[in-house]
């Protein structure tokens, strides 16, 4: 049966629109429509946190006037909604990611097709993208590759493509666990083996590299943990946070004596490429 959605309004300076969206994908809102005067975001009913809403727009009423309204909405199946507006992006000229529904375009080197069942991850957001572009310009031949936070599974399936032997990807999400099996196997990825739980659950293991797009708060707690997974010599690409976060991430990897090797922002949002001595 269709689940029940909440359509939640808020009326704000669209100039904080972005980060309204990452801010509330973190308490279950899995869709957002902007506009010149806000944003609206959908969450499933048996997901809607009221406290936890109001205690989100009261920490940003000093930055923006913000006002909120929320309403239930018809009962539809949201997923095929959202999948008539889901179109192809490209990143970089060279990677095309699609729904299994898309026509492939053997143009470009790699087609990927993510069908995100509302998990987070299909490129079109611009973490991802950025992410994305990293990968390229990194070698990942006969690599290792742990994916932290995986959503649709979409990183761990360019590293395969990009030629990574072995690869753990994990989501604390079901629905994103079972999302990445299925979209690693429509892209004949036969290397991925992914699980449901956080970085506590990862067997311990080194990886050649590490990729986290996740949130600032929550690289902040465990940008350790992860240095504690990767090899001497190796990778760690975090994004998920703004630029004007960049300060505090470059910290506390710092921190845990990793150096800085590149940093790349679109739309205020950044990425950045650590190595581990």
């Amino acid at each position: 049966m269709p689940a029940t959605y909440i359509e939640t309004r808020l009326t704000l300076n669209p100039e904080y629109n972005e980060i309204l969206m990452a801010e509330l994908a973190e308490i279950g809102y899995e869709s957002f429509v902007e506009s010149n005067d806000g944003l609206s975001a959908y969450i499933p009913e048996t997901d809607f946190d009221l406290e936890a809403l109001q205690q989100l727009v009261e920490r940003y009423q000093a930055l923006t006037e913000i006002s909120l309204e929320y309403e239930q909405l018809e009962t539809k199946n949201w997923n095929e909604e959202w999948e008539r507006n889901y179109q192809p992006i490209e990143v970089a000229g060279k990677i095309r990611v699609r729904a299994s529904y898309h026509t492939p375009d053997p143009s470009f080197e790699y087609d990927i097709v993510i069908d995100p069942k509302m998990s987070f991850g299909t490129g079109h957001h611009e973490t991802t993208t950025l992410v994305m572009e990293q990968q390229l310009s990194l070698d990942q031949r006969e690599k290792s590759v742990l994916d932290v936070g995986s959503g649709t599974g979409i990183l761990a399936i360019l590293a395969e493509k990009l030629g990574a032997t072995r690869l753990t990807a994990f989501d604390i999400e079901e629905w994103a666990y079972l999302n990445a099996v299925e979209n690693a196997e429509m892209n004949g990825c036969t290397h991925i083996h992914v699980f449901q739980g956080t970085i506590a659950d990862c067997p311990p293991d080194t990886y050649d590299i590490v990729l986290a797009n996740i949130n600032r708060n929550i690289l902040l707690q465990e940008i350790p943990t992860y240095v504690s997974f990767l090899a001497p010599g190796g990778t760690l690409m975090v994004s998920g946070f703004y630029e004007f976060d960049i300060a505090d991430i470059v910290q506390k990897a710092q921190e845990a004596d990793l150096r800085l090797v590149t940093q790349k922002t679109l739309n205020q949002w950044a990425v950045l490429r650590f190595e581990k001595p």
